[in-house]
């Protein structure tokens, strides 16, 4: 098949992958690109190439697909490159194609413009997978191979460098078929050994990371079998509903579910990494019996020993243990329910008038709605723990922990699914980082309710700062006048400023058909009854 140029090739290979939608900023380095996108598909123009990889990277997961950004070569791949460690980082399913200069004068070291050294080195260092186009008889195949690559367990995002005169060029393309790969399983015997601890676990608990996304129906069948108590990474949200009585959710290290632990006789965990947040900075004590399975060999074992080491799909491990579960003992899964009960009076208690704007959100959003969080108190205290979830779609926030790209997800996420409402919760200081979204936003006007906790700077530091140093130093920081802002940019306002506004307020903006921007003003709110600060080490406190 032959195509025009390469952004006709371009598109036919994106509808083969379902993509309707396309993040990018324009250049003269990518130009054929855009235009096909831009008449064929949607092309969305952020303001940021780390916001296209961020809304790229949302789009995909909103969807349970791939997402894709176009960017410019050089300046722009180098801007690219923070999001795209986000991506690799969550294992977010990915596509980014980035101009090059002529072929001609690649890596020629001349200056070109927009020209930067070992483009493709610094492509391979934050992605999955990377490649430059090499000719204009295998752009489609290098195409489909990285989104093959993105889609791929335990996925990340694959970078194509693509060199604008070949871009322009005529293109030959011959689709491959690729063969599906034999699924990754652990030896019967493997599974024999792990299904025979399981039959005598008496005192259950799984820990399901991002991993068990995928393995939904089993994960809630194995619940059910067994009375376990289900303990979450902030990943494996939603997996199984976190409304289910055994839930206990991400509280890992609060001293209830530290007990809870310190008394099962055996932890069932699933495709999570135990990232340092999550365990403490690694101080989390885990039950001695341990069944890990993961599709990624190097995670087994890597942080916390394991018992029995699976290196297997999620879905198809769970179901294979299925057989082996037996119920556990009398007042169990009632301990279990009475955990999960304290835990979230504990965090509702301590959050203060902060509860009645989480109230307000659950209270205005339908059953699955997304819910972006970018990295800022009301996120990391209640957004990422009390704030319920359903379904691991709905659940997107920057699992690398950078500040700075939520209001560019959730526009990724509200334009993959623009049939129901999405909600952004960020804070002033992150999001100044890319405070042009504000335009994107205004101009792609989904239906996205951004949620602004004002206080004045960056809080997180401010709090850590407060209690450990004698000085403040970079988080008090100049905030603009959100009204004025909104109005400047042609977005409805509205403020909340006392816990009784919260729900007539975000009930409104939700109910919406376009996008608001909602400032909470922390100063006259009032402040968490218990200051939040990071779960970080500091090294010599």
């Amino acid at each position: 098949m032959r195509h025009d140029n390469g952004g006709d090739l371009l598109v036919t290979v994106l509808r083969e992958l379902g993509i309707d939608t396309v993040f990018g900023i324009v250049s003269v380095h990518n130009l054929p690109l855009v235009e096909a996108v831009d008449r064929e598909l949607r092309f969305v123009p952020v303001r940021h190439e780390a916001s296209a990889v961020n809304a790229a990277d949302a789009y995909g997961r909103a969807r349970g697909t791939l997402g894709c950004a176009l960017t410019s070569t050089g300046t722009g791949a180098g801007n690219a490159a923070g999001s795209l460690i986000e991506a690799l980082s969550a294992g977010s399913s990915v596509l980014h194609v980035t101009g090059q200069v002529e072929s001609e004068f690649l890596g020629g070291g001349r200056g070109f413009i927009h020209e930067t050294k070992d483009q493709l080195g610094m492509l391979s260092a934050v992605s999955a997978y990377a490649a430059t186009v090499p000719d204009t008889g295998r752009a489609g195949r290098i195409l489909r191979e990285a989104a093959r690559r993105a889609l791929t367990a335990p996925g990340g995002p694959a970078s194509v460098e693509w060199p604008v005169d070949l871009q322009y060029a005529e293109q030959t393309d011959e689709p491959v078929a690729y063969e599906e790969p034999a699924p990754v399983a652990p030896s019967d015997g493997e599974l024999a050994s792990a299904g025979a601890l399981l039959a005598t676990a008496r005192r259950p608990l799984i820990w399901a990371g991002g991993g068990a996304n995928a393995a939904r129906g089993e994960l809630a069948r194995l619940l059910d079998a067994t009375g376990a108590g289900l303990v979450t990474s902030n990943s494996g949200r939603g997996g199984v509903p976190e409304d289910h009585a055994q839930v206990v959710g991400n509280f890992a290290t609060t001293p209830a579910v530290r007990a809870l632990l310190a008394d099962a006789d055996l932890l069932l965990t699933i495709g999570t990494h135990f990232r340092s947040n999550e365990t403490a900075d690694y101080t989390l004590r885990l039950p001695q019996a341990h069944i890990q399975i993961d599709i990624e060999a190097a995670a087994l074992g890597r942080v916390y020993p394991a018992t029995h080491q699976l290196h297997g799909d999620a879905a198809g491990v769970l179901a294979a243990l299925l057989p082996h579960a037996v119920s556990a003992e009398p007042g169990w899964t009632e301990r279990v329910g009475a955990v999960r009960t304290e835990v979230r009076a504990i965090l509702r208690d301590g959050i203060g008038p902060q509860a009645a704007v989480c109230d307000a959100i659950r209270a205005a959003l339908p059953r699955e709605a997304v819910v972006a969080r970018d990295v800022t108190i009301p996120s990391s205290s209640w957004g990422n723990r009390l704030l319920e979830m359903y379904d691991p779609k709905d659940n997107v926030f920057p699992r690398g922990g950078g500040i700075g790209q939520g209001l560019g997800m959730g526009i990724g996420a509200a334009l993959a699914r623009p049939d129901a409402p999405t909600v952004v919760l960020a804070g002033d200081g992150g999001l100044a980082v890319h405070l042009g979204e504000l335009l994107t936003l205004a101009q792609e006007r989904p239906r996205l309710t951004l949620v602004v906790f004002n206080d004045g700077g960056y809080g997180v530091l401010r709090n850590m700062q407060d209690r450990y140093a004698e000085r403040r130093s970079g988080v008090d920081l100049t905030t603009p006048d959100f009204e004025l802002l909104a109005r400047a940019c042609g977005l409805p306002y509205a403020r909340v400023a006392a816990e009784e506004h919260a729900g007539p307020v975000l009930a409104e903006a939700v109910a919406s058909d376009g996008p608001t921007l909602v400032e909470v003003d922390l100063d006259a709110l009032g402040p968490m009854k218990n200051p939040f600060t990071p779960p970080v080490r500091i090294p010599g406190r």
